[in-house]
């Protein structure tokens, strides 16, 4: 028989993204609608060891649905990845009465959730990382806010690069991953698009192509570039060195994991943080809710950590023909 959940712990972990505030919000409401209580665990596995937990009420998600960042507060931990911290994070949830923990973030984090589950206390996991990097789901929390917020700011950097007649290299997030290069690349009609995934770091190609589209008339060239690649600015000076044609480097940075999350954010975290307390409701542990072919699903930890995800394929090659 299930055990019966009466204390959900909920926390964020890694890096914040926009809508997990949503999330938070939506595992309040529908715990203490199913006759739960709710305590907030702050500061991600860091606040669990160092006890940094609170009671939430309705009240004390009030009003958060359309901040970006976490009310929680998050952080790395290192020494929850240790056997030691992680058993001592068990017994803390235990002494505290919390029976299931909700984990809002990316792979690192849904590690600590398996092992809290093997130590006892049921898990579930909310996939929140800008990177969309997480392979069991098609939507991660927060990217669609960060893909759209650069999209905006490349925007207006292409409007001052045609001004100038110039190359810019813009840099946005994605250490291992080419997601958002790859949406903005195709939303901003980019003329090169590097992946970490993807680029083989020859960059007379780069140079090459530059050259050809000025022979063609093209008054400027967008090159978008992945966190995991960078060395934006000094790519920016050895273009510039090798093509004549000024070129300037824009590293968009942390914008992006702020500000109001969109709607999709909104309402996509709100069904799953409203899932996964439903899922501890039902007994569940170990499992990460996703989203895939228009539905929202559940998934092991274990079978969700082994999977893989590559870049879409077709959306690459489309990305070089529409860049003509």
């Amino acid at each position: 028989m299930a055990k019966e959940i009466n204390t959900i712990g909920v926390l964020t972990s890694g890096g914040d993204a926009p809508g997990m505030n949503a999330a938070i919000r939506a595992v309040v409401r529908e715990a203490i609608a199913k006759g739960k209580k709710v305590k907030g665990i702050k500061r991600g596995y860091a606040g669990l060891l160092q006890e940094e937990i609170i009671d939430m009420q309705a009240k004390d998600v009030s009003d958060i649905i359309q901040r970006g960042g976490t009310i929680l507060q998050t952080a790395r931990c290192m020494e929850f990845t240790t056997p030691e911290g992680q058993q001592r994070g068990a017994e803390i949830c235990k002494k505290h009465g919390i029976g299931g923990v909700i984990v809002i973030g990316g792979d690192g984090s849904f590690k600590g959730a398996q092992k809290l589950a093997a130590l006892g206390i049921n898990t579930i996991g909310l996939p929140g990382t800008i990177d969309l990097d997480i392979a069991c789901t098609e939507y991660t929390i927060g990217f669609d806010t960060a893909v759209n917020t650069a999209m905006e700011a490349i925007d207006k950097v292409r409007d001052t690069s045609t001004s100038h007649e110039r190359c810019s290299i813009i840099e946005v997030m994605g250490r291992g991953a080419g997601y958002i290069a790859l949406w903005c690349g195709i939303a901003n009609g980019a003329e090169d698009i590097l992946l970490p995934e993807k680029y083989d770091y020859d960059e007379q190609k780069l140079v090459n192509h530059i050259i050809e589209n000025r022979k063609r008339g093209k008054q400027h060239h967008i090159i978008i570039n992945a966190e995991g690649i960078g060395h934006s600015s000094s790519m920016a000076k050895r273009i510039e060195a090798a093509t004549g044609v000024e070129t300037r480097a824009t590293i968009l940075g942390h914008m992006q994991r702020g500000g109001n999350p969109t709607c999709k954010d909104r309402v996509y975290a709100s069904t799953m943080g409203a899932m996964a307390v439903d899922l501890l409701c039902e007994g569940k542990s170990n499992r990460v809710v996703g989203y895939r072919h228009g539905d929202f699903e559940d998934f092991d930890i274990d079978e969700a950590l082994a999977m893989e995800k590559g870049i879409p394929e077709y959306q690459y090659e489309i990305s070089k023909n529409l860049s003509l």
